[in-house]
């Protein structure tokens, strides 16, 4: 799809999450005028997934602002909006989707943005039992707001971030709150020893037990969950259970489907499927990134690879470039990461006596990630610097007497104005 298409052309979309929803905006403002059908399994409209295991499960948040766009906006733009409908199958000869109650909805370009969905703790340890929950959905949130109370037991499984966040929801709620992770420390999988350890440190002075390289060997409790049996030996009384232990993209429609397959629905640079007619956005997606593939969960790229995704729909020869970034809220603390980690062989601090805080990834010479803890003005630096590709003497990092504005500045960049940080 490189030549300038009909505009009057039509799009269904598979998924009414944050990409699904991108990618619908992003045709409107390209000028497409064809018909666009967004089918979502939700009852809800679009909204946002993050502000749920943070400011909306702490009550700081009102449902309303959760939305993405009110609804008036969806007939505004001429975006059919079917809810509450599960697609069952692709017929990719007849170019029609089939829903659950057997309604084809015809597509001239399908785009899956099926997103992923939490991994279960096995019915078998009990991961069947009442007040046993995951977070990923509106329904999830609401369901686990309930549960949590001030002076109750929480039982969070999962060291990553959503297990850390829930714990410091729970925490800030006046609940007692264990934490179990089963590897040999909290965040192994994304983030450096020196990240985990100044998170490991907040939760604990804020009450939060956390054990790591402990797991659940059973819940207990005839219909919802009253206890654990963990793996150092130890039986908890718990009242209520988190699972935080990772997802997995939702393929089987696609598989189904025919499509091509590799870890998550494999995609061009132009997020283009097997199907030339269909393309995957979003957490369902892999795409080619470094001589390689990976799929991303986060919002930057299910905004960035939506909109990427709707300009080859328009013919535009578009090659998507990842540039990742990721948040998280725990108490006070904002967490902003720019860059993947993965292949770090140092890590350089830097540290102020605020309490702002970063780590900064180093491959050989070359910064590739950071992570800022309350220190946007780090973040911002380390952003342009990593998507431009530049990197900065480790020394000058460290050193604290060196404002950390000045490294743009020591760094040569064209067309790139350090001034832009003011």
């Amino acid at each position: 799809m490189t030549d300038p298409v009909d505009s009057t052309l039509s799009t269904v979309v598979i998924g009414a999450g944050q990409a699904g929803f991108e990618v619908c905006a992003k045709l409107r403002e390209l000028g497409m005028t064809g018909p666009i059908t967004l089918i979502g399994s939700e009852q809800h409209a679009p909204y946002q997934r993050p502000p749920l295991s943070k400011a909306y499960l702490l009550g700081k948040m009102e449902l309303a602002r959760l939305f993405l766009r009110p609804l008036p906006f969806y007939d505004d733009m001429d975006i059919t909006l079917k809810l509450g409908c599960d697609c069952v199958a692709i017929d990719r000869e007849a170019k029609t989707v089939v829903l659950g109650d057997g309604t084809r909805v015809g597509y001239d370009r399908l785009v899956l943005a099926t997103g992923a969905s939490p991994i279960q703790l096995p019915d078998a340890i009990g991961g069947g039992l009442g007040r046993v929950h995951c977070m990923r959905s509106l329904a999830d949130a609401d369901a686990l707001a309930t549960r949590f109370v001030p002076g109750q037991h929480a039982l969070i499984i999962g060291g990553g971030y959503i297990g850390l966040e829930a714990a410091a929801v729970g925490a800030a709620l006046g609940m007692k709150v264990t934490l179990v992770e089963a590897s040999t420390r909290i965040l192994k999988r994304v983030a450096a020893t020196e990240t985990a350890r100044y998170f490991r440190d907040l939760h604990k002075s804020h009450g939060v037990d956390i054990r790591e390289g402990v797991t659940v060997m059973r819940l207990t409790g005839d219909t919802s969950v009253t206890g654990a049996e963990l793996s150092d030996g130890s039986v908890l009384d718990v009242d209520v259970v988190v699972v935080g232990i990772g997802v997995r993209p939702n393929i089987d429609l696609a598989k189904a489907a025919g499509l091509e397959i590799e870890n998550g629905i494999k995609v061009d640079a132009a997020c283009i499927t097997s199907d030339p007619a269909i393309l995957a956005v979003g957490d369902c997606a892999s795409f080619p990134h470094a001589g390689g593939r990976i799929r991303l969960e986060s919002v930057g790229n299910a905004i960035d690879q939506a909109r990427a995704a709707a300009e080859a729909i328009t013919g535009a020869q578009t090659q998507y470039t990842v540039k990742p970034w990721f948040w998280s809220d725990q108490y006070d603390v904002k967490l902003q990461i720019v860059g993947l980690s993965q292949g770090y062989d140092r890590v350089v601090a830097r540290a102020c006596d605020d309490g702002r805080a970063s780590y900064w990834y180093y491959a050989a010479d070359q910064l590739i990630a950071v992570d800022a803890m309350n220190d946007p003005r780090a973040y911002m630096v380390a952003k342009r610097l990593i998507d431009n590709g530049k990197s900065v003497d480790p020394n000058l990092v460290s050193d604290p007497n060196v404002d950390v504005r000045s490294l743009l500045q020591r760094v040569r960049m064209d067309g790139f104005h350090a001034a832009l940080l003011h």
